[in-house]
């Protein structure tokens, strides 16, 4: 019963893994190619996904809380294990599911923080050489 409940949480967090990289595919292309304007940040969309699915299934798949299941002692005297009823189940699969997007939300949060300073840093460098591109008014133009 415990390996079924460790694939049924696995595939949870696959699920719900893929489910919020193939939702944020386009804002994350879209950031990468304004910030590095060339072929790599196809690379790093590539990584950065795969970085998602990573993140969501290692924070969704919680073996210590899993553990329990399976393990009779505590403290050094035995204890009866926690049965594998349908509210537990129920209850692991919805934790599941909650920890995988917590663990995302937070990957995503620090993405998209780094990406608002890189895009401040790289808006400035076209500011700057925009401004040093244009011809200055106060030269007098001689006919």
């Amino acid at each position: 019963m415990f390996l079924f409940l460790l694939f049924a949480t696995c595939a949870v967090a696959l699920f719900v893994s893929i489910v919020v990289m193939r939702l944020f595919t386009k804002p994350i292309d879209s950031v990468l190619r304004r910030i590095i304007a060339d072929e790599i940040s196809a690379a790093w969309s590539k990584y950065l996904k795969f970085a998602i699915l990573v993140v969501g299934v290692s924070a969704g798949v919680q073996l210590r809380d899993l553990e329990k299941y399976i393990t009779p002692m505590l403290g050094g005297r035995e204890v009866q294990t926690v049965s594998l009823g349908f509210d537990r189940w129920v209850f692991e699969i919805y934790r599941t599911a909650i920890e995988t997007l917590q663990g995302i939300a937070w990957m995503l949060l620090v993405f998209f923080v780094f990406a608002l300073l890189a895009f401040v840093f790289v808006r400035l460098g076209e500011l700057r050489r925009e401004h040093r591109d244009q011809p200055s008014g106060n030269q007098e133009q001689s006919i």
